[in-house]
């Protein structure tokens, strides 16, 4: 089908290969080349859609982005010639990111404007949470690490996007990474403060969704934490399935009201709220301010349950800590971390002290989850490992129907990536691509991972007794308190992961690749090396 792009068309659809639409007469062929096939979506200032590059071998997919001026006034022509342009810039700027779609052409036809950009094939995380429900709490911190270094890039480049949301986040169906889409909203002036008053009357048209969009954007004032705010909102999304429209608001602050409706689905840990918080806070001020302080506050979490037995070690005999010490929004403030990346040493006490009075009040509960049967003992050292029978005290209760190795490997392929707390033990999944899955708490014993790819993977708590996992990729996995009691591990990449506390008794470590890992020496000396084994300081040699 040839699709005709003149707004005033009674009849836009044409047969295939036509030059001229037959019921206005309008070119069908733009630039000589883009034949349009369908229309993709249709928002204030235009719409979208699908065509066809004709003169390129194989005739490739883009998608055109047509701009259409409400009005004929001169004034509102040249606005929206600026908001074209803008994006074209910056889009331009920008678009050499591979989570962020590439500008392809641009150019005005008849007072019409148009982008040229490559098109992404997949779902947007709209229907995904529609199609499959809301995500679990690891599979949202899964998102974060995924966008967040994206909204860094942006906001590096002095953009800022102002329409992030469910609907503008595309899982590409590629290579299952998320692409950021539609910055035909974008600020590349940014205001240094918020208390600037400089605006054109651009501005005033492009302010980004209502709902997503926090108070200072919507007043036309928009600074880095204004992405900050609609990444948060994303998150309750895709937490609670619910968008902003759907939630109540305090009417004395604004504040959202979202907590009730996301515990009514996923059992939030203390310290997930705590950052979401911060992400939401109507105030500039108190929110954080970068995409980069988000991440220093997600990655303090590994660390709690280590800070909290080594900080609470320095109190005076008989003491104990508080309840309500537990570390709220304050603690998790921007200024937490030096620029070296270490966390201040009251936050550290804070934090620290919140988790050993959680594991007070939940003893015999994983701190977690939730979980009975995890009896947390807080007088070990933080070299120290559980024995092998409380790693998998979770119980078959809470472990999920089990998958054969073909339905985890489908799963995955169509974007899933959330296998927590599923029993996976004895399958053969041997050299395949489960990179940045969620395997929390599973259970993957005697489980054939020999060659696998497993980069960045989530294997917390998780049980991989005698798991073979020899050769596999789990650079930057995170295996802490996991059980790899007489694990496989000859020769696997185990570069910049992080091992505190995961049992590592009899584990086969010989030619592994430790560099930058995150283990202890009393945790090798249980393990199995030579002295082809890299040490996490990068050298070789026995420990």
């Amino acid at each position: 089908m040839s699709y005709c792009l003149n707004p005033a068309c009674p009849n836009p659809e044409n047969p295939d290969h036509e030059e001229i639409c037959q019921a206005c007469g309008s070119q069908l062929l733009l630039r000589g080349k883009f034949r349009v096939v369908k229309p993709l979506g249709q928002g204030g200032f235009g719409a979208t859609f699908l065509a066809k590059d004709q003169k390129l071998p194989g005739e490739p997919c883009c998608v055109i982005k047509q701009l259409r001026p409400t009005a004929t006034a001169p004034h509102v022509f040249q606005m929206a010639r600026e908001l074209f342009e803008r994006e074209a810039k910056t889009l331009g700027q920008i678009g050499n990111h591979p989570q962020i779609p590439l500008l392809l052409d641009y150019f005005e036809d008849h007072q019409q404007f148009y982008l040229v950009q490559e098109y992404v094939s997949g779902d947007t995380l709209q229907r995904e949470v529609k199609q499959n429900g809301p995500f679990s709490e690891e599979g949202v911190k899964q998102f974060l690490s995924e966008m967040l270094p994206v909204l860094q890039y942006i906001h590096s480049q002095k953009v800022i996007h102002r329409d992030i949301k469910p609907a503008n986040l595309i899982r590409r169906n590629q290579d299952r990474k998320l692409v950021l889409i539609d910055f035909g909203a974008v600020k590349n002036q940014v205001n240094p403060a918020t208390n600037n008053s400089d605006q054109t009357a651009l501005t005033a048209y492009a302010i980004g969704t209502p709902g997503f969009a926090p108070p200072e954007q919507m007043a036309m004032r928009p600074v880095y934490a204004s992405d900050i705010y609609a990444l948060g909102v994303t998150c309750i999304y895709l937490l609670s399935g619910k968008s902003p429209k759907d939630l109540d608001y305090n009417p004395s602050t604004g504040e959202m009201l979202w907590e009730k409706h996301v515990r009514m689905v996923n059992n939030l840990s203390d310290h997930f709220a705590n950052v979401l918080r911060k992400m939401l806070e109507v105030s500039v001020r108190d929110r954080f301010q970068s995409a980069n302080d988000v991440l220093r506050a997600l990655d303090l979490e590994p660390y709690l349950d280590s800070l909290a037995q080594g900080m609470i070690a320095g109190l005076p005999p008989g003491s104990s800590p508080s309840p309500a010490s537990r570390f709220g929004p304050n603690s998790l403030n921007s200024g937490s971390a030096s620029k070296g990346g270490s966390v201040s040493s009251n936050s550290v006490v804070k934090a620290a002290m919140a988790i050993r009075a959680r594991r007070t009040r939940l003893e015999g509960t994983d701190i977690h989850s939730g979980i009975s049967g995890y009896r947390a003992n807080t007088n070990r050292n933080v070299g120290n490992v559980p024995s092998s029978d409380n790693f998998t005290g979770s119980k078959a209760k809470n472990i999920k129907r089990k998958l054969d190795a073909q339905e985890v490997q489908t799963s995955y392929s169509k974007g899933r990536r959330d296998f927590a707390q599923q029993n996976l033990s004895l399958l053969n999944l041997q050299k395949v691509d489960l990179s940045e899955a969620i395997f929390h708490q599973a259970r993957l014993n005697r489980t054939n991972l020999q060659g696998a790819n497993l980069f960045h993977a989530d294997f917390g708590r998780a049980s991989l007794n005698q798991a073979i996992l020899r050769d596999a990729n789990l650079g930057r996995a995170y295996l802490s308190y996991a059980d790899l009691e007489g694990a496989d591990l000859r020769g696997a990449d185990l570069s910049y992961a992080h091992l505190m506390n995961a049992n590592l008794r009899g584990a086969n470590l010989c030619g592994a690749n430790l560099t930058g890992a995150r283990i202890t020496e009393e945790q090798l000396a249980m393990a199995k090396t030579n002295w082809m084994t890299v040490r996490p300081s990068g050298k070789r040699g026995i420990w």
